[in-house]
């Protein structure tokens, strides 16, 4: 497939077939009360959880500095091995046992997403420098999305009395839907890097040259190629803007992912003391998590990312934080009832979705779009960072007894973080000349 006569379309059908796979991370919820049921305790249920999201961030910066070398395609291609083999060697070396869970879907899966995850981000801005935080909400949006295919896949699913499906757990047990996972994550991922390519060097969408001199004027006209020479790599860390973007990603990812790793088993908890049964509980914690949720996940990548566009990077992830720190303080009152745990389930997902169409326009806002593919890995450390303090510090404060401490603490938190984002430059022109 040649860049110079492929349409630009390819490249967002390819991105969303690569991050519906790589989403399958956030359908983990669903196979926790199956381990609990083994045996595990609750934190335990979190340490593949936590490993899996810092795995993926740390290989993402190996993969983020060998985009240029390998090529996109290449890497997504891997990724596709990789992740399918973890979830398969999982499924059959033993999906009960703690170490095999933490070593191939937690490590190795891990590191599958971090080779791939970067790859329709990079590819996306590039072909789309008109529309960057729209494309790159779109590139995101099938990780939100996928969590809620996983999740039904495996928990079931049903449209009344005329079709219901229990689900992969129940049908063929947790070991082949790991398999079963494993081998489509391959093929899809394989399938949507044949369109991830970049553009050719000094390429831009037709009329976007003429736009960018008319905002401008008086500047000449310019395309990404063309700018001056920005920092690159570690050359960031040099710079204030890295580490107040850093440190407000840890937080509100970090308080995201601490509540897609306990949303259910505290939902499960939080229910019956509010006169459900079992049953109901199960069903609506299953519901709020799957369909809410994930839905909403989705959903906020592609609307934060088109709001970004139109207000600004920095403006947005103030908002984002603020509205999200609320929501995640208020969701331990508001989980023991359907409707109010529904609401909360789907504002708090799309707010995390906002994530990960925020962060890495911020980025490359600040440092410069076309060097986002080495740059925005390095920022995404602090996912990995979040992944690990969030989760663990839900699981833990949940075998104590105090779940509701774990929302309030991550809330007043993320509420606070708005004022590193406030302290942002993302002038990238004058950032390369600092």
């Amino acid at each position: 497939m040649s860049q110079n006569t492929m349409s630009r379309s390819w490249v967002v059908l390819g991105a969303i077939l690569i991050q519906l796979c790589l989403g399958a991370i956030y359908a983990w919820s669903v196979f926790t009360p199956s381990l609990t049921e083994a045996g595990w305790t609750k934190t335990q249920t979190q340490i593949p959880f936590a490993v899996g999201l810092a795995s993926f961030a740390v290989v993402m910066v190996l993969a983020g500095k060998k985009l240029a070398s390998i090529g996109p395609r290449k890497l997504a291609m891997a990724c596709g091995v990789v992740l399918g083999t973890g979830y398969v060697l999982a499924g059959l070396l033993g999906p009960t046992n703690l170490w095999v869970m933490t070593l191939c879907v937690g490590l190795v899966g891990g590191s599958g997403i971090g080779l791939g995850y970067v790859v329709p981000i990079a590819v996306g801005m590039r072909w789309y420098p008109d529309k960057k935080g729209l494309i790159t909400g779109l590139a995101v949006a099938g990780f939100g999305f996928g969590a809620l295919g996983w999740i039904k896949m495996a928990g079931g699913f049903g449209f009344g009395e005329s079709f219901a499906f229990a689900g992969l757990l129940k049908t063929v047990g947790l070991g082949t839907t790991l398999v079963i996972y494993g081998g489509v994550f391959a093929g899809m991922l394989i399938l949507g890097s044949l369109w991830m390519v970049f553009p050719p060097e000094g390429w831009a969408p037709k009329g976007y040259a003429e736009k960018a001199a008319q905002a401008k004027p008086g500047a000449p006209a310019q395309t990404e190629s063309a700018s001056p020479k920005e920092r690159v790599g570690t050359q960031i860390l040099a710079t204030r803007n890295f580490y107040m973007i850093f440190l407000t990603f840890i937080i509100s990812a970090g308080t995201g992912l601490m509540v897609i790793g306990i949303m259910k088993l505290y939902a499960l908890e939080a229910l019956p003391e509010t006169g459900h049964s079992e049953t109901q509980a199960k069903q609506m914690a299953d519901t709020a998590m799957a369909v809410f949720f994930s839905l909403a996940n989705g959903i906020g990548r592609i609307a934060w990312g088109t709001i970004s566009d139109w207000i600004g990077r920095k403006i947005s992830i103030i908002i984002m934080v603020t509205f999200q720190g609320t929501m995640v303080i208020l969701f331990s009152a508001m989980a023991g009832y359907g409707w109010s745990l529904y609401l909360s389930a789907a504002l708090i997902g799309f707010n995390f979705g906002g994530n990960f169409a925020l962060f890495p326009t911020i980025t490359a806002d600040a440092f410069g779009a076309k060097n986002v593919g080495q740059n925005y890995p390095l920022v995404f450390l602090a996912y990995g960072v979040g992944g690990i303090a969030g989760p663990m510090l839900g699981g833990m404060l949940g075998d104590m007894g105090v779940f509701n401490q774990a929302f309030t603490i991550c809330g007043l938190a993320l509420i606070c973080s708005f004022m590193l984002t406030a302290m942002v430059d993302t002038n990238s022109r004058k950032n390369a000349k600092a």
